[in-house]
């Protein structure tokens, strides 16, 4: 084993607040996205033991603060991957929702700092500022934000901020305060990366590309005099044979044609974003090499921004990929799958049981109602794990 491996790893699962469906690119299979429904996903990931849910933020998400808040008095150990906007929100009125949301659901929040990569997006919420600007507030706001955090009275006048006396009444559950996730590709971005955050966020590249990415970062980090840990975001399609897999994989664009691939290339193009410019140069648009690697499928990044890429296979191809991406160093795992709810539980059957999860995952011989075994044969007989002929 190598010795940057963990031995445990953290498993999440994914809220949809932007949409869930059976098919990517059309509105065929398409399913609402409500509070009902995102209970329901939020639930069986608690249920099944995922460590916790990543939220996405944007313009075209429901916004994560407001769905960790309702969500987080429905379940009950699932943590909530909540995102914080520099340059959307002063680091002290931030400082003071993170402390709140920790303290009400007794420690159960982590934060993932979002810069942002659309300029066109940025405009609309008031964020005129170049790609190292971005990143400039980003550093400043996270060393006023966790000074804050962490009990400290701060004073300090930046480029961006100004602010004298800050502090906190109410101190959050986690100390000093709650882990702090973080992604950004680009050399300001490992720069943040390097001197503020816990764990660094990559998108689902190649493994070997995923090593390197893991070997500037944990070097700079290193310069700073700090470490930090690492995770991916990855889509997932996992079924009991390699060949219903992929299978799933070609539904899942079925309805996907030529014009709607290039709209979304075009708007992904606009984007100053050096992690979205790597996942788009992976398939380059086209569908006839989207295996980028072993099981690793990009099919996804044809229409989606951000993480655009799924491990495809049966059981035991997806944990050996997901142990591939162990070896080099990742210690935590974002998955999705589409619909969401319905891939949460396939996922928690086929695979989690068998990772070296460093939380308490369901497992196949758990008890409950002394099952689970399946529906009860003829109201008499226990089902085994023989197959049927037919």
């Amino acid at each position: 084993m190598s010795e940057t491996a963990p031995d445990r790893i953290n498993v999440f699962w994914f809220l949809p607040t932007h949409g869930d469906s059976r098919h990517l690119g059309t509105s065929i299979g398409g399913r609402a996205v409500d509070l009902g429904y995102l209970k329901q996903v939020a639930q069986a990931a608690d249920q099944i033991g995922y460590h916790g849910v990543l939220i996405p933020t944007g313009k075209s998400c429901e916004d994560s603060w407001i769905v960790a808040s309702a969500l987080a008095p429905l379940t009950e150990r699932l943590r909530f991957l909540v995102a914080v906007r520099p340059g959307l929100i002063p680091p002290t009125l931030a400082a003071r929702m993170t402390a709140t949301l920790d303290r009400l659901s007794n420690g159960r929040l982590l934060i993932n700092v979002v810069t942002g990569g659309d300029p066109v997006e940025n405009k609309g919420d008031g964020i005129h500022l170049s790609h190292a600007e971005r990143y400039e507030i980003t550093e400043e706001f996270l060393d006023i934000y966790k000074r804050v955090l962490a009990g400290e009275t701060v004073t300090a006048k930046t480029k961006h901020y100004d602010v004298e006396n800050a502090e906190l009444i109410f101190p959050p559950v986690q100390k000093p305060l709650p882990p702090i996730y973080f992604g950004g590709s680009s050399d300001a971005g490992i720069k943040v990366a390097a001197r503020t955050v816990d764990k660094y966020l990559t998108w689902g590249e190649p493994p070997a590309d995923v090593a390197e990415k893991i070997a500037v970062v944990r070097a700079a980090a290193r310069a700073e005099g700090r470490e930090v840990s690492f995770g991916i975001r990855l889509h997932v399609i996992v079924r009991e044979t390699s060949a219903e897999a992929w299978k799933a994989a070609e539904d899942l664009i079925r309805y996907v044609d030529d014009d709607t691939v290039a709209a979304a290339q075009a708007v992904f193009a606009r984007m100053d974003s050096v992690g979205q410019n790597r996942m788009s140069r992976l398939h380059g648009g086209r569908r006839d090499k989207l295996e980028i690697a072993p099981n690793l499928w990009a099919g996804v990044g044809l229409v989606r921004g951000g993480a655009g890429t799924a491990l495809v296979g049966n059981p035991e191809e997806v944990k050996a990929r997901i142990e591939e991406y162990r070896q080099v160093g990742i210690d935590s795992f974002i998955f999705s799958g589409y619909p969401h709810l319905e891939e949460a539980w396939r996922f928690g059957e086929l695979v989690l049981p068998d990772l070296p999860t460093a939380h308490p995952a369901r497992r196949r011989e758990g008890s409950v109602n002394t099952g689970p075994f399946g529906e009860t044969i003829a109201s008499d007989i226990r089902p085994t794990v023989r197959a049927s002929a037919s």
